[in-house]
């Protein structure tokens, strides 16, 4: 039962980095670590906690990959350019029209930063409905559990959250203009190269959210296993034995 609270306030301090209120998670390990006779602390209100924990989590996580370079500054998760036009890419590269291929793959990583907080609601939705037994399920899973608990619930509802976005983002900034004007420099330079035609708004969107799993699955993983990551005295009360 020990090992379940601690793993409890462990994920609860993982989801939640950026928390203000330190106070309330020094309650819970409080609370917790108490006998059974001085706690109050059921199931439920376990629970509750750790929806709670994982809002905050999520929002940050969101917050992350939605701002600015939140794609194309992270080498981890930008999108490059789909495998079918790579060889254009490289093509178009080495006869020093670089630019534009640049200029398409910057303008399919903004779409996806526009489209990253509607992630937010679906993902409020999933922490609703988790139960005890999901809960369960998270704490004894492996180094990514929590981000594998949330692919399943919810990647379908995000694909179609994120599509509508990611279309009207691609038309905003430009990729289609972008992509365009890549595969006729592309024509001029070997005319009957031709170039594959792409459902370009299905391949964004399905690349944004593998980045913003991987940057989940990264951020749990870390925690569980790097000392260094361990920033609260919290955390290095609970794994410093």
């Amino acid at each position: 039962m020990k090992r379940t609270l601690v793993a409890l306030i462990f994920f609860t301090v993982w989801m939640s980095p950026h928390l203000s209120s330190a106070d309330m998670l020094d309650d819970l390990f409080n609370t917790v670590t108490k006998s059974p006779a001085q706690s109050s602390l059921d199931d439920k209100t376990v629970v509750s906690g750790l929806k709670e924990a994982l809002s905050t989590g999520t929002n940050a996580a969101v917050r992350l990959v939605s701002r600015e370079n939140g794609y194309f500054g992270n080498e981890t998760i930008k999108i490059l350019l789909p495998e079918k036009i790579q060889t254009i890419g490289e093509v178009l590269r080495k006869a020093g029209f670089g630019k534009d291929v640049d200029a398409f793959e910057l303008a399919m990583n903004r779409a996806a930063e526009k489209a990253a907080p509607k992630a937010k609601p679906v993902f409020l939705d999933a922490i609703k409905g988790m139960t005890f037994q999901d809960a369960k399920k998270i704490l004894s899973g492996g180094d990514t559990a929590a981000t594998d608990y949330f692919q399943e619930k919810t990647s379908d509802r995000l694909a179609t959250a994120f599509k509508p976005v990611i279309s009207q983002s691609m038309n905003d900034v430009g990729a289609a203009r972008a992509y365009k004007a890549m595969t006729e420099k592309y024509v001029s330079l070997i005319p009957f190269g031709g170039a594959e035609s792409l459902d370009l708004d299905h391949y964004v969107t399905g690349k944004a959210l593998d980045g913003l799993f991987r940057m989940v699955g990264e951020e749990e993983k870390k925690i569980r296993t790097n000392p260094a990551a361990r920033t609260t005295e919290l955390l290095k009360k609970v794994f410093g034995k």
